[in-house]
């Protein structure tokens, strides 16, 4: 069955194609005729009023192609009309920053009538087409037609594509890459290295601005880290073996770990102030795609949906989400003791024959430690997301909050509490430094390996069969359109940041918590983040399909995240002053008064941070005043409309009498 045009016809270039629509190969024709109906028709009627065509792929040997695969594009008209839809905001002629109106396009910086590349970005339009196919609202139709379990309700929203995806119907929706601009991305990002700024302002044109937080994120994280190298490095050529002096290297790292998040915050409100994402109002937050349950109505739209009794969701999260935790934690701490005890057998074998090969087994329990820490913290990752998924959220904001408190709750003590245990109960800060060292070299050893070279060699293997495969069936014809789908059909999904920027929480923690003991873990680090930004550059590029963009003002609950960590790195490095021979030294016969003493200096050192909050402005002057502007201007404006609604009345009863 045709429904469009097939790529080697050349009306295909008709319309740029944006997004790549894949439904199941057994789909019933009639609810493919209609999905497209919807897309194609008005958006007074309920349809998205998107351009669409079918992409045929050649018939192969061995398996038949899938013959439901389309293409979505616009015209300029429709994407400046969504832009308006879902609240984007534009650099207006004054320099500000506002909400863009179709009427009003005139007097926004740059537009062109002809050419939407100014006026909206790549990302952007993709993300405009995304808006409006999970915004498609049915007819008159009761159900999907062919598919009577999907119900629909007239003149209500279908429900987001995911909820397709999630019945089998539909396999995957995804923007398709720009060559062009992949590869001038690609040439500025990260194909020459060079000791430079990323380009946040393209990868923000190109992927958004929820991945652009990310990578400037870990840009500003890698250089305040560079402080703290340069101070670990002597630190630890000349005072390695004197562990009396750490405590002028813990006091310089609860300093850092108070400014560094701070001015991240303003950093943070520049970015999303340039890009437009500050002012703008969040929208209303539609069911996730997995919530389900009896019936209902909202009594805030106004329509019918499922319904799922809060008791319920408590019920199932503390009789059964926290119980489980709680058993994971549990098997960490017998992992950990198991750890300790080959520690000491290493160190027994050690004491009894020094030597190179005995030397050599010390570090044989912490390296097999780290990796069983990473292979739990994979396994439990999965536990904690069907658990999530299980306690049924209604929104995907509550779903994401309660996956992050789980995980780093389980990720936090199953990484630390050895290092704690060590420092703490049993005052050795030789292994302590040892440990350290250990389990940080190893772990991104293995983060490097899982994200940067496996994917890597699986995306190379992966494009050698497409590429084969297509000179195979095509012959010479040049057929780029058709061949990247198909490469990209078959590319991983990117599931977002959550484990980008848990990585970097950990790697955060052992920084913060513990490197008065170890000054070279900020090197270490400093030196990971740069390879982590080649990397994870490679990946969005190349190993990963095109992600939708997620407009994003900061890097939302990680924020708090980090900001728990350096309070518990205050508390952390306060003991480890305390337990100093230094500190000790001042108070020889006193446990008590040495413990009052370092109690009063941790509560000093919160306080002062609590006060650095407040005193530094989370937003700049300069984007402050921007945004009272445009607020005062917005009430001029809607004081305008409602006296000029008024005079309007006036005149009109003047008229009538």
């Amino acid at each position: 069955m045709q429904l469009g045009l097939s790529v080697s016809d050349s009306d295909v270039s008709s319309f740029t194609p944006l997004v790549v629509l894949e439904l199941a190969d057994d789909t019933k024709a009639e609810a493919i005729t209609w999905l497209l109906n919807r897309i194609r028709d008005k958006q007074q009627n309920g349809g998205a009023e998107l351009l669409v065509n079918q992409l045929l792929f050649p018939a192969q040997d061995d398996q038949k192609p899938n013959p439901n695969v389309f293409l979505v594009g616009s015209t300029l008209q429709r994407l400046l009309n969504g832009a308006e839809d879902v609240g984007l905001f534009k650099e207006f002629q004054d320099g500000t920053m506002r909400g863009f109106t179709y009427a009003n396009r005139e007097s926004f910086k740059d537009f062109n009538g002809e050419i939407c590349d100014f006026i909206l970005s790549d990302a952007e339009c993709q993300y405009i087409i995304k808006h409006e196919l999970d915004t498609l609202r049915a007819k008159n139709e009761e159900h999907v037609p062919g598919y009577p379990k999907l119900k629909l309700y007239p003149g209500k929203s279908v429900g987001k594509l995911r909820r397709l995806q999630s019945k089998g119907v539909l396999i995957q929706y995804f923007p398709l890459h720009n060559k062009e601009d992949l590869k001038r991305l690609s040439f500025s990002w990260y194909k020459k290295f060079k000791l430079s700024f990323q380009p946040l302002d393209d990868i923000r044109h190109y992927f958004g601005e929820g991945l652009a937080l990310y990578f400037g994120f870990l840009e500003y994280f890698t250089f305040a880290l560079v402080p703290m190298a340069l101070i670990g490095i002597p630190y630890y050529l000349f005072d390695w073996e004197d562990y009396d002096k750490y405590v002028l290297f813990a006091v310089f790292n609860l300093v850092w770990s108070t400014v560094f998040l701070e001015v991240w915050k303003r950093c943070s409100a520049t970015l999303a102030y340039g890009w437009g994402t500050l002012s703008r109002k969040k929208a209303f937050e539609e069911p996730r795609a997995g919530f389900h349950g009896a019936l209902g109505f909202n009594p805030v739209t106004g329509r019918e949906e499922p319904v799922y009794p809060s008791s319920k969701r408590q019920l199932r999260i503390y009789l059964v989400s926290v119980p489980f935790v709680l058993l994971c934690l549990y098997l960490s701490f017998y992992v950990m003791m198991v750890y300790f005890d080959m520690e000491f057998w290493a160190i027994n074998i050690y004491n009894e024959n020094p030597d190179i090969a005995t030397s050599i087994l010390l570090f044989v329990p912490s390296i097999i430690y780290a990796v069983v820490i990473e292979i739990m913290n994979l396994l439990y990752r999965f536990a904690a997301e069907f658990l999530t998924d299980w306690e049924n959220h209604r929104l995907e904001s509550s779903f994401q909050n309660h996956l992050v408190l789980k995980v780093l709750v389980f990720n936090f003590v199953n990484c630390f509490a050895s290092l704690f245990y060590i420092a703490f109960v049993m005052q050795d800060m030789v292994l302590l430094r040892q440990s350290l060292a250990t389990l940080l070299i190893t772990s991104q050893i293995l983060n490097q390996v899982m994200e940067a070279f496996l994917p890597y060699w699986l995306q190379r293997r992966r494009n050698k069969k497409v590429h084969k495969r297509m000179r195979r069936l095509m012959g010479d014809k040049e057929l780029p359109l058709l061949g990247q789908v198909q490469l990209e059909t078959e590319m991983n999904t990117y599931l977002g940041t959550f484990d980008d920027y848990l990585e970097q929480f950990l790697l955060f923690g052992y920084v913060s918590l513990f490197s008065c003991v170890y000054p070279l873990a900020a090197v270490l680090v400093v030196l990971n983040n740069i390879t982590e930004v080649y990397s994870d550059a490679f990946k969005m590029c190349h190993v990963f399909k095109r992600p939708f963009s997620e407009p994003a003002t900061n890097i939302g609950v990680w924020q708090l995240a980090f900001e728990t960590m350096s309070i518990i790195a205050v508390v952390t490095n306060c003991a480890l002053i305390g337990l100093s021979p230094q500190m000790k030294a001042y108070f020889p016969e006193s446990d008590t008064q040495l413990i009052l003493i370092v109690v009063t200096i941790e509560h000093v050192l919160l306080a002062f941070k609590f006060i650095l909050a407040f005193v530094i402005p989370d937003v700049p002057k300069h984007i402050q005043v921007n945004l009272a502007k445009l607020e005062f201007d917005s009430l001029e404006a809607l004081k305008k409309r409602v006296n000029h609604r008024l005079s309007s009345k006036k005149e009109w009863v003047c008229f009538i009498i």
